[in-house]
């Protein structure tokens, strides 16, 4: 089995974990103010934040680099409008209001995070090849 945690570079790890609490319902389960682990509902991880700055990582070291270029996070949920909602209550900007995707035919909308990167939040389904 094999399982990928991803793990994006925040300024505030702290700041960033509240937003996606909020936004997502997300959990902390780990954490201090350089790195905090998020899970879902079900204890599954689903995003970590590390702070910027000079670590191991190295691509991590240079907070001036805009960050997730050719990066999407893509979140599939049952609770898209919920989620919209929420986004709406922090302020943050939506870059594209709901709309159905010729693609793939499901609803979606993006936005921004508090660092930056690029979200997609669309109604929840699975791959068909």
């Amino acid at each position: 089995m094999t399982k990928i945690d991803p793990i994006i570079a925040v300024k505030d790890v702290e700041a960033s974990s509240v937003w996606y609490q909020q936004v997502f319902d997300f959990r902390r389960i780990h954490g201090g103010n350089e790195f905090a682990v998020l899970v879902s509902e079900n204890d599954e991880i689903v995003l970590c934040l590390h702070k910027w700055g000079e670590h191991h990582h190295p691509t991590m070291t240079n907070p001036a680099i805009p960050p997730g270029n050719g990066l999407i996070l893509y979140f599939r949920t049952k609770n898209m409008e919920a989620i919209r909602a929420k986004v709406e209550k922090t302020g943050s900007v939506i870059e594209e209001d709901i709309h159905s995707n010729p693609n793939s035919l499901r609803k979606e909308f993006s936005l921004r995070d508090p660092d930056g990167y690029y979200l997609i939040v669309t109604e929840f389904h699975k791959y068909e090849g």
